[in-house]
């Protein structure tokens, strides 16, 4: 059992002692000492090459299954109380979610782990070219607040899979969330690999200071650019995933219907806070008011006519993302759907915004939010031109029957990922990465693409001492005939890759 995990006090009531005491200075000077302690336990344990195994590798994502089975109603609870979450999002884009990428790992981590061989020339015909995946050591990983478990757990689950030691940060902003993942993981994982830190990002920043092997960050624009900064100091490698204005264009040929309830459901689970929903519409004339009037009528399906008495209805995570989202609805376009607000419960409806301009406050910034606005757009080309002027996001979406219209798309556009006729699922396959480009982050995970996230690939040539009549081609004094030799065993044909692949 790890002492120091269970001595420390829940992110709730440390958070309110600091307030009440005013002990903050004293514990941002405190709060990473307890990472050095940490970092320093985690070291000497992956030195000792204790994560190398297989079977250790196995037996930590097998506990980390059972973790979230047998304490299900703990993580609903909590994610409850931190988002008014319902249990069926929870379950499905939390707990599942993990579980699959767990399940994944556990069913592919002995192949992941072979000597990847490659191809030769003829120089190294009779050698052997294998790229070798060796974990990178002690990584730190700092979730967001909007899937507080996936957002941990489930980039934890692929540097497990690549054999690391891991310090677990949860966003201190979902406090009960993080306090169950804290009080939880001594119970199950190995108490000196891995550790969850409760803290808020100042004292973070303080911590990534530190020499750690990988830093795996998944938030906003502005933290990660700080992220990044604290990292550069140590020239710690890291893996960026931000938010970002997520486009979505609706194409005239479309079924309208069938879009705007995917649309709605991407945009309004977990009260619109998520990284990976639409953030706008770009729509024709033509279509805009027969959307509108489709995403109210899924709305009313969805959540009846009042979405505060809803029990499949969350709320804003705290009074700062409660003021922001409101100020943005109030300064932007039109109200076309919703748009109630009730501060005491930090609710705001499901709301549709129509008449929005390109300078809207609410098109200048990353809406956490259930706030959905639509803009008009002439053609394709003309929501192409509007997405390109934009930072690169961390997905498109778009709606259309025509195959034409997805592919121009998806080929003249540039984001971390893309997904036609639906939202979201692209961010959930187990077997595609996931990550962003340009302002949107750097690096991906999920699957394989997470063990190799968490993975060096050493280049590894292993020769013998043989055949030296061969080698000394290269040795001085050099002759243009000996020049001629090498050139011809080393260099690979334009038209193949080389003899070398029928060895």
């Amino acid at each position: 059992m790890n002492d120091l995990a269970l001595a420390s006090p829940s992110p709730a009531l440390w958070f309110k002692t600091l307030r009440r005491t005013g002990l903050r200075e004293q514990c941002l000077k405190t709060f990473p000492l307890e990472c050095v302690d940490l970092l320093k336990r985690s070291r000497v344990a992956f030195k000792a090459g204790r994560t190398l195994k297989e079977s250790f590798r196995l037996a930590q994502l097998e506990a980390l299954v059972r973790m979230l089975q047998d304490n299900e109603s703990d993580f609903v609870d909590a994610l409850a109380r931190d988002l008014h979450k319902p249990r069926y999002e929870t379950v499905l884009a939390e707990l599942i979610f993990v579980k699959n990428e767990a399940f994944y790992a556990i069913n592919n981590v002995k192949k992941w782990m072979q000597h990847q061989h490659v191809e030769r020339n003829l120089t190294t015909s009779l050698d052997e070219c294998v790229v070798v995946s060796e974990p990178l050591g002690v990584v730190f990983i700092r979730g967001a607040w909007c899937n507080p478990v996936q957002m941990c757990l489930v980039p934890l689950v692929g540097a497990i899979a690549a054999g690391n030691c891991a310090i677990i940060s949860p966003s201190h902003i979902t406090s009960h969330t993080a306090e169950c993942l804290h009080r939880l993981f001594p119970f199950y994982l190995d108490n000196e690999c891995f550790h969850v830190i409760l803290g808020g990002t100042n004292e973070l920043l303080e911590v990534m200071k530190l020499k750690f092997d990988h830093i795996f960050f998944t938030g906003n624009r502005e933290e990660g650019t700080k992220v990044a900064q604290a990292a550069a100091s140590s020239l710690t490698p890291v893996t960026l995933v931000l938010s970002g204005k997520n486009p979505c264009y609706v194409d005239q040929n479309c079924e309208v219907k069938t879009a705007a309830q995917r649309i709605a459901w991407a945009r309004f689970h977990n009260a619109g806070q998520s990284m990976v929903a639409p953030d706008y519409i770009l729509c024709h004339e033509d279509v805009k008011e027969h959307l509108v009037q489709a995403l109210k009528g899924c709305l009313m399906h969805f959540y009846g006519p009042d979405p505060r008495e809803s029990s499949s209805y969350g709320r804003m995570v705290n009074s700062e993302i409660f003021n922001r989202t409101r100020d943005l609805l109030c300064k932007s376009g039109k109200v076309s759907v919703g748009g109630q607000v009730n501060e005491a419960e930090m609710y705001i409806a499901p709301t549709v915004l129509t008449e929005v301009a390109e300078n809207d406050p609410i098109m200048q910034q990353d809406v956490y939010g259930p706030v959905l606005p639509i803009l008009s757009v002439n053609n394709i080309d003309e929501a192409i031109s509007f997405i390109n002027k934009q930072e690169k996001p961390l997905c498109v979406y778009a709606y259309s029957n025509n195959k034409k219209v997805i592919s121009k798309l998806m080929a003249e556009t540039s984001s971390g990922s893309f997904c036609s006729n639906d939202s979201v699922l692209q961010s959930l396959m187990v077997a595609l990465p996931f990550g962003g480009v340009g302002a949107s982050g750097t690096g991906s995970y999920h699957g394989r693409h997470s063990f190799d996230t968490f993975s060096h690939k050493k280049s590894c040539l292993l020769r013998s001492t043989r055949f030296e009549c061969i080698t000394r081609l290269r040795y001085p004094p050099y002759e243009d005939r000996n020049l001629s030799l090498v050139t011809l065993a080393s260099t690979l044909s334009q038209k193949s890759q080389g003899w070398c692949q029928i060895l």
